[in-house]
Protein backbone atom coordinates (compact mmCIF):
# COMPACT_ATOMS: atom_id res chain seq x y z
CA UNK A 1 0.00 0.00 0.00
CA UNK A 2 1.31 3.34 -0.54
CA UNK A 3 1.98 5.74 2.11
CA UNK A 4 -0.51 8.84 2.45
CA UNK A 5 0.51 11.84 0.33
CA UNK A 6 2.49 14.07 2.74
CA UNK A 7 0.77 18.09 3.52
CA UNK A 8 2.24 18.61 7.14
CA UNK A 9 5.32 20.40 5.58
CA UNK A 10 4.82 23.00 8.66
CA UNK A 11 5.04 20.32 11.18
CA UNK A 12 8.09 18.87 9.82
CA UNK A 13 9.42 18.47 6.21
CA UNK A 14 11.76 15.68 4.54
CA UNK A 15 15.00 15.69 4.13
CA UNK A 16 16.30 16.82 0.55
CA UNK A 17 18.49 14.78 -1.16
CA UNK A 18 21.42 17.19 -2.03
CA UNK A 19 21.43 17.52 2.21
CA UNK A 20 21.39 14.30 2.62
CA UNK A 21 24.49 13.98 0.47
CA UNK A 22 26.05 16.60 2.42
CA UNK A 23 25.92 14.89 5.60
CA UNK A 24 27.34 11.20 4.54
CA UNK A 25 30.97 12.20 4.42
CA UNK A 26 30.94 13.02 8.29
CA UNK A 27 28.77 9.61 9.35
CA UNK A 28 31.98 8.08 7.35
CA UNK A 29 35.29 9.09 7.11
CA UNK A 30 34.79 12.86 8.47
CA UNK A 31 33.83 11.90 12.15
CA UNK A 32 36.38 14.16 14.06
CA UNK A 33 35.56 16.63 16.73
CA UNK A 34 35.83 20.10 14.77
CA UNK A 35 37.53 21.35 18.53
CA UNK A 36 40.36 19.12 17.74
CA UNK A 37 44.25 20.35 16.85
CA UNK A 38 44.83 17.54 14.88
CA UNK A 39 44.11 16.31 11.12
CA UNK A 40 40.59 14.90 11.73
CA UNK A 41 39.36 18.24 13.14
CA UNK A 42 40.33 19.77 10.05
CA UNK A 43 37.10 18.87 7.68
CA UNK A 44 34.51 18.82 10.78
CA UNK A 45 35.62 22.52 11.19
CA UNK A 46 35.57 23.55 7.78
CA UNK A 47 31.96 22.63 7.39
CA UNK A 48 30.52 23.90 10.28
CA UNK A 49 32.22 27.66 8.97
CA UNK A 50 31.05 26.57 5.99
CA UNK A 51 27.30 26.11 7.01
CA UNK A 52 27.99 29.17 9.01
CA UNK A 53 28.63 31.44 5.67
CA UNK A 54 25.53 29.75 4.48
CA UNK A 55 23.07 30.56 6.97
CA UNK A 56 24.12 34.19 7.29
CA UNK A 57 24.03 34.15 3.35
CA UNK A 58 20.14 33.02 3.71
CA UNK A 59 19.55 35.76 6.03
CA UNK A 60 22.06 38.54 4.62
CA UNK A 61 23.89 39.10 7.88
CA UNK A 62 27.65 38.23 9.24
CA UNK A 63 28.96 35.28 9.75
CA UNK A 64 30.22 35.99 13.54
CA UNK A 65 25.97 36.57 13.78
CA UNK A 66 25.12 32.92 13.58
CA UNK A 67 24.92 31.01 16.59
CA UNK A 68 24.33 26.83 16.13
CA UNK A 69 21.35 25.41 18.31
CA UNK A 70 19.66 22.18 18.82
CA UNK A 71 16.89 24.08 17.05
CA UNK A 72 13.49 26.28 17.08
CA UNK A 73 13.04 25.63 20.51
CA UNK A 74 16.45 26.14 22.08
CA UNK A 75 17.10 29.40 19.55
CA UNK A 76 13.80 30.70 21.21
CA UNK A 77 15.05 29.86 24.99
CA UNK A 78 17.85 31.19 24.79
CA UNK A 79 17.02 34.67 22.85
CA UNK A 80 14.28 35.24 25.12
CA UNK A 81 15.55 33.90 28.72
CA UNK A 82 19.01 35.43 27.34
CA UNK A 83 17.34 38.66 26.96
CA UNK A 84 15.33 39.39 30.00
CA UNK A 85 17.85 38.21 32.17
CA UNK A 86 20.77 40.82 30.78
CA UNK A 87 18.10 43.38 30.96
CA UNK A 88 16.43 43.19 34.00
CA UNK A 89 18.06 46.10 35.32
CA UNK A 90 16.23 48.40 32.69
CA UNK A 91 12.96 46.61 33.05
CA UNK A 92 11.27 43.58 33.26
CA UNK A 93 8.45 43.97 30.60
CA UNK A 94 7.68 41.63 27.69
CA UNK A 95 5.58 41.88 24.50
CA UNK A 96 4.50 38.98 22.57
CA UNK A 97 1.45 37.81 20.93
CA UNK A 98 -1.52 35.44 21.50
CA UNK A 99 -0.98 33.04 18.41
CA UNK A 100 2.62 32.29 19.54
CA UNK A 101 4.19 28.52 18.99
CA UNK A 102 4.48 27.51 22.63
CA UNK A 103 8.37 27.55 22.59
CA UNK A 104 7.49 31.67 22.63
CA UNK A 105 4.38 31.72 24.66
CA UNK A 106 5.85 29.00 27.40
CA UNK A 107 9.25 30.95 27.58
CA UNK A 108 7.33 34.20 28.94
CA UNK A 109 5.29 32.06 31.30
CA UNK A 110 8.38 30.78 32.98
CA UNK A 111 10.03 34.35 32.83
CA UNK A 112 6.93 35.39 34.99
CA UNK A 113 7.69 33.22 38.32
CA UNK A 114 11.03 35.33 38.07
CA UNK A 115 9.17 38.56 38.57
CA UNK A 116 8.71 39.62 34.31
CA UNK A 117 5.92 40.90 33.33
CA UNK A 118 4.00 39.50 29.57
CA UNK A 119 1.45 41.49 27.79
CA UNK A 120 0.05 39.19 25.22
CA UNK A 121 -1.17 40.87 22.12
CA UNK A 122 -4.16 39.84 19.94
CA UNK A 123 -4.65 39.67 16.71
CA UNK A 124 -7.59 40.50 14.16
CA UNK A 125 -10.06 38.20 12.94
CA UNK A 126 -6.98 37.16 9.87
CA UNK A 127 -4.52 36.30 12.32
CA UNK A 128 -2.75 39.57 12.27
CA UNK A 129 -0.94 41.43 15.12
CA UNK A 130 -2.05 45.24 14.77
CA UNK A 131 1.05 47.77 14.86
CA UNK A 132 -1.36 50.04 16.90
CA UNK A 133 -1.79 47.08 19.33
CA UNK A 134 2.18 46.67 19.64
CA UNK A 135 2.91 50.69 20.03
CA UNK A 136 0.25 50.65 22.84
CA UNK A 137 2.24 48.49 25.13
CA UNK A 138 5.38 49.89 24.51
CA UNK A 139 6.05 51.63 28.21
CA UNK A 140 9.11 52.59 30.04
CA UNK A 141 10.32 49.51 31.07
CA UNK A 142 9.51 47.21 27.94
CA UNK A 143 13.32 45.29 27.64
CA UNK A 144 11.98 42.85 24.56
CA UNK A 145 9.67 42.11 22.16
CA UNK A 146 9.15 39.21 20.59
CA UNK A 147 6.66 38.43 17.71
CA UNK A 148 6.59 35.61 15.02
CA UNK A 149 7.27 36.11 11.60
CA UNK A 150 4.98 33.61 10.02
CA UNK A 151 2.42 31.33 12.56
CA UNK A 152 2.51 27.70 11.45
CA UNK A 153 -0.92 26.70 11.97
CA UNK A 154 -2.20 29.63 9.51
CA UNK A 155 0.78 30.81 7.88
CA UNK A 156 -0.15 34.35 8.49
CA UNK A 157 2.86 36.51 8.17
CA UNK A 158 3.10 39.23 10.49
CA UNK A 159 4.19 42.85 9.76
CA UNK A 160 7.52 42.18 11.39
CA UNK A 161 9.64 45.16 9.60
CA UNK A 162 7.21 48.03 10.84
CA UNK A 163 7.66 46.38 14.20
CA UNK A 164 10.99 46.29 13.95
CA UNK A 165 11.21 50.05 13.34
CA UNK A 166 8.65 50.36 16.54
CA UNK A 167 11.42 48.60 18.85
CA UNK A 168 13.95 49.98 17.21
CA UNK A 169 12.98 53.60 17.95
CA UNK A 170 11.98 53.38 21.28
CA UNK A 171 15.51 51.33 22.13
CA UNK A 172 13.79 47.78 22.13
CA UNK A 173 15.70 44.28 21.30
CA UNK A 174 13.37 42.66 19.34
CA UNK A 175 13.26 38.62 18.40
CA UNK A 176 11.33 37.23 15.90
CA UNK A 177 10.37 33.30 15.96
CA UNK A 178 10.81 32.80 11.78
CA UNK A 179 10.89 28.56 12.06
CA UNK A 180 7.81 28.67 9.73
CA UNK A 181 9.19 31.27 7.80
CA UNK A 182 12.86 30.47 6.42
CA UNK A 183 13.58 28.89 3.34
CA UNK A 184 9.50 29.90 2.20
CA UNK A 185 9.61 33.61 2.12
CA UNK A 186 12.28 36.47 1.73
CA UNK A 187 13.84 36.46 5.71
CA UNK A 188 16.09 38.95 5.08
CA UNK A 189 17.12 40.37 9.07
CA UNK A 190 18.25 43.92 7.65
CA UNK A 191 15.16 43.99 5.89
CA UNK A 192 13.11 43.27 8.82
CA UNK A 193 14.64 45.30 11.11
CA UNK A 194 15.09 42.04 13.88
CA UNK A 195 17.76 41.86 16.43
CA UNK A 196 17.64 38.05 16.82
CA UNK A 197 15.67 35.57 14.39
CA UNK A 198 14.92 31.68 15.23
CA UNK A 199 15.86 29.35 12.23
CA UNK A 200 14.54 25.79 12.36
CA UNK A 201 16.41 23.14 10.38
CA UNK A 202 13.74 20.60 10.05
CA UNK A 203 11.29 23.28 8.85
CA UNK A 204 13.62 23.58 5.29
CA UNK A 205 14.07 20.00 4.36
CA UNK A 206 17.69 19.77 7.32
CA UNK A 207 17.20 17.23 10.01
CA UNK A 208 15.30 17.33 13.47
CA UNK A 209 17.85 18.49 16.59
CA UNK A 210 19.55 21.70 14.66
CA UNK A 211 18.97 25.29 14.01
CA UNK A 212 20.57 28.45 14.33
CA UNK A 213 19.98 31.83 16.53
CA UNK A 214 20.78 35.15 14.59
CA UNK A 215 22.15 37.63 16.88
CA UNK A 216 22.75 41.28 15.49
CA UNK A 217 26.04 42.73 16.68
CA UNK A 218 26.88 43.98 18.78
CA UNK A 219 24.68 42.42 21.22
CA UNK A 220 26.16 39.19 23.46
CA UNK A 221 23.84 37.35 25.02
CA UNK A 222 24.59 35.33 28.18
CA UNK A 223 25.95 31.47 26.81
CA UNK A 224 22.86 29.35 26.60
CA UNK A 225 25.13 26.72 28.71
CA UNK A 226 28.44 26.55 30.16
CA UNK A 227 31.42 24.55 28.86
CA UNK A 228 34.57 24.25 26.69
CA UNK A 229 33.34 27.38 24.84
CA UNK A 230 32.46 26.24 21.48
CA UNK A 231 30.58 28.70 19.33
CA UNK A 232 32.86 31.48 21.01
CA UNK A 233 31.46 30.52 23.91
CA UNK A 234 27.77 31.33 23.25
CA UNK A 235 27.06 27.84 23.82
CA UNK A 236 29.13 25.23 24.68
CA UNK A 237 28.96 21.37 23.68
CA UNK A 238 30.88 19.22 20.60
CA UNK A 239 29.22 20.92 17.33
CA UNK A 240 26.69 18.58 15.89
CA UNK A 241 28.97 18.63 12.33
CA UNK A 242 25.93 16.50 10.55
CA UNK A 243 23.12 18.51 11.38
CA UNK A 244 25.37 22.14 11.04
CA UNK A 245 26.81 20.73 7.89
CA UNK A 246 23.09 19.98 6.64
CA UNK A 247 21.04 23.10 7.94
CA UNK A 248 23.73 24.98 5.88
CA UNK A 249 23.25 23.60 3.08
CA UNK A 250 19.36 23.53 3.28
CA UNK A 251 19.65 27.66 3.45
CA UNK A 252 22.07 27.66 0.73
CA UNK A 253 18.97 26.19 -1.41
CA UNK A 254 16.55 27.62 -0.20
CA UNK A 255 18.68 30.94 -1.17
CA UNK A 256 19.41 29.30 -4.34
CA UNK A 257 15.51 28.11 -4.97
CA UNK A 258 13.25 30.93 -2.99
CA UNK A 259 11.42 32.25 -5.93
CA UNK A 260 10.79 29.15 -7.91
CA UNK A 261 9.41 27.11 -4.27
CA UNK A 262 7.43 29.60 -3.43
CA UNK A 263 5.45 30.14 -7.14
CA UNK A 264 5.52 26.27 -7.01
CA UNK A 265 4.30 25.91 -3.48
CA UNK A 266 1.75 28.81 -4.10
CA UNK A 267 0.43 27.32 -7.59
CA UNK A 268 -0.20 24.06 -5.57
CA UNK A 269 -1.88 25.73 -2.92
CA UNK A 270 -4.43 27.34 -4.94
CA UNK A 271 -5.15 24.57 -6.78
CA UNK A 272 -5.91 22.36 -3.37
CA UNK A 273 -8.19 25.51 -2.36
CA UNK A 274 -10.16 25.97 -5.63
CA UNK A 275 -10.55 22.02 -6.08
CA UNK A 276 -11.94 21.26 -2.18
CA UNK A 277 -14.28 24.71 -3.04
CA UNK A 278 -15.52 23.50 -5.69
CA UNK A 279 -16.90 20.14 -4.35
CA UNK A 280 -18.24 21.01 -1.10
CA UNK A 281 -19.93 23.95 0.55
CA UNK A 282 -19.13 25.43 3.93
CA UNK A 283 -15.67 25.50 3.56
CA UNK A 284 -13.95 29.01 5.94
CA UNK A 285 -10.09 29.91 5.18
CA UNK A 286 -8.61 31.12 8.54
CA UNK A 287 -6.34 33.64 8.11
CA UNK A 288 -5.24 36.19 5.50
CA UNK A 289 -5.92 35.97 2.00
CA UNK A 290 -2.71 37.53 0.96
CA UNK A 291 -0.19 38.07 3.91
CA UNK A 292 0.23 34.16 4.97
CA UNK A 293 2.90 31.75 3.65
CA UNK A 294 2.94 30.17 0.05
CA UNK A 295 2.32 27.13 0.99
CA UNK A 296 -0.04 27.26 3.93
CA UNK A 297 -3.87 26.42 3.68
CA UNK A 298 -6.22 26.52 6.49
CA UNK A 299 -9.80 25.18 6.17
CA UNK A 300 -12.25 24.98 8.36
CA UNK A 301 -15.46 22.46 7.64
CA UNK A 302 -18.67 23.71 9.43
CA UNK A 303 -20.06 21.13 11.19
CA UNK A 304 -17.01 18.81 11.04
CA UNK A 305 -14.75 17.71 13.50
CA UNK A 306 -11.18 17.64 12.67
CA UNK A 307 -9.96 14.47 13.75
CA UNK A 308 -12.85 12.30 12.25
CA UNK A 309 -11.85 14.08 9.07
CA UNK A 310 -7.99 13.16 9.57
CA UNK A 311 -9.48 9.71 10.75
CA UNK A 312 -11.36 9.68 7.54
CA UNK A 313 -8.17 10.34 5.17
CA UNK A 314 -5.23 9.25 7.12
CA UNK A 315 -4.31 6.30 5.31
CA UNK A 316 -4.22 8.74 1.98
CA UNK A 317 -3.28 12.12 2.85
CA UNK A 318 -1.53 13.35 5.87
CA UNK A 319 -2.64 16.89 7.57
CA UNK A 320 -2.79 17.77 11.19
CA UNK A 321 -6.05 19.64 12.82
CA UNK A 322 -6.60 23.02 14.51
CA UNK A 323 -9.36 21.39 17.28
CA UNK A 324 -9.67 18.08 19.04
CA UNK A 325 -12.87 16.80 20.03
CA UNK A 326 -12.76 14.22 22.84
CA UNK A 327 -16.41 12.98 24.28
CA UNK A 328 -18.39 16.12 24.65
CA UNK A 329 -15.58 18.40 24.76
CA UNK A 330 -13.77 20.52 21.53
CA UNK A 331 -10.23 21.96 22.52
CA UNK A 332 -9.62 24.40 20.01
CA UNK A 333 -6.00 25.64 19.06
CA UNK A 334 -4.78 29.04 20.84
CA UNK A 335 -4.54 30.39 17.64
CA UNK A 336 -8.09 29.89 16.39
CA UNK A 337 -9.55 31.26 19.69
CA UNK A 338 -7.26 34.13 19.11
CA UNK A 339 -9.09 35.06 16.08
CA UNK A 340 -12.64 33.93 17.50
CA UNK A 341 -13.13 31.99 15.06
CA UNK A 342 -16.75 30.28 15.89
CA UNK A 343 -16.77 27.13 17.68
CA UNK A 344 -19.13 25.24 14.79
CA UNK A 345 -16.09 26.24 12.34
CA UNK A 346 -12.86 26.01 14.63
CA UNK A 347 -13.84 22.37 15.67
CA UNK A 348 -13.16 21.46 11.92
CA UNK A 349 -10.34 22.93 10.84
CA UNK A 350 -7.72 21.04 9.24
CA UNK A 351 -4.24 22.23 7.99
CA UNK A 352 -2.82 21.54 4.87
CA UNK A 353 0.82 22.52 4.31
CA UNK A 354 2.68 21.63 0.72
CA UNK A 355 6.27 21.45 0.26
CA UNK A 356 8.66 21.89 -2.57
CA UNK A 357 8.46 18.43 -3.36
CA UNK A 358 5.08 18.06 -3.53
CA UNK A 359 3.24 17.23 -7.12
CA UNK A 360 0.49 18.24 -9.32
CA UNK A 361 -0.65 14.64 -9.33
CA UNK A 362 -1.00 14.11 -5.41
CA UNK A 363 -3.05 17.48 -5.17
CA UNK A 364 -5.26 16.24 -7.42
CA UNK A 365 -5.40 12.93 -5.56
CA UNK A 366 -5.86 15.08 -2.21
CA UNK A 367 -8.43 17.10 -3.29
CA UNK A 368 -10.50 13.70 -4.27
CA UNK A 369 -9.46 12.01 -1.30
CA UNK A 370 -10.63 14.73 1.27
CA UNK A 371 -14.05 15.83 -0.45
CA UNK A 372 -15.01 12.50 -0.55
CA UNK A 373 -14.44 12.22 3.34
CA UNK A 374 -16.25 15.38 3.62
CA UNK A 375 -19.13 14.00 1.53
CA UNK A 376 -19.68 11.08 3.56
CA UNK A 377 -19.18 12.81 6.92
CA UNK A 378 -21.88 15.07 6.35
CA UNK A 379 -24.37 12.14 5.36
CA UNK A 380 -24.11 10.13 8.98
Amino acid sequence: MPKPIYLDCNGTTPLDPEVMAVMRPFMDEEFGNPSSSHWYGIAPKKAVEKAREQVASLLNCKSGEIIFTSGGTESNNHAIISVARMMKHKGSHIITSAIEHPAVIEVCKFLETEGFETTCLPVDESGRVRLTSVGQAIRPGTILITIMHANNETGVIQPIAEIGELAAANGILFHTDAAQSVGKISTDVHALNVSMMTVAGHKLYAPKGVGALYVKHPLKLEPFCHGAGQEDGRRAGTENVIGIAALGKACEIAGRDLGKNMAHMKRLRERLHEGIMHQVDDVRLNGHKDFRLPNTLYLSFHGLEANRILEEIGLEVAASAGAACHSDTVKISHVLSAMNVPEDWAKGTVRFSVGKMTTEAEIDRAIKVVTDAVKKLRKR
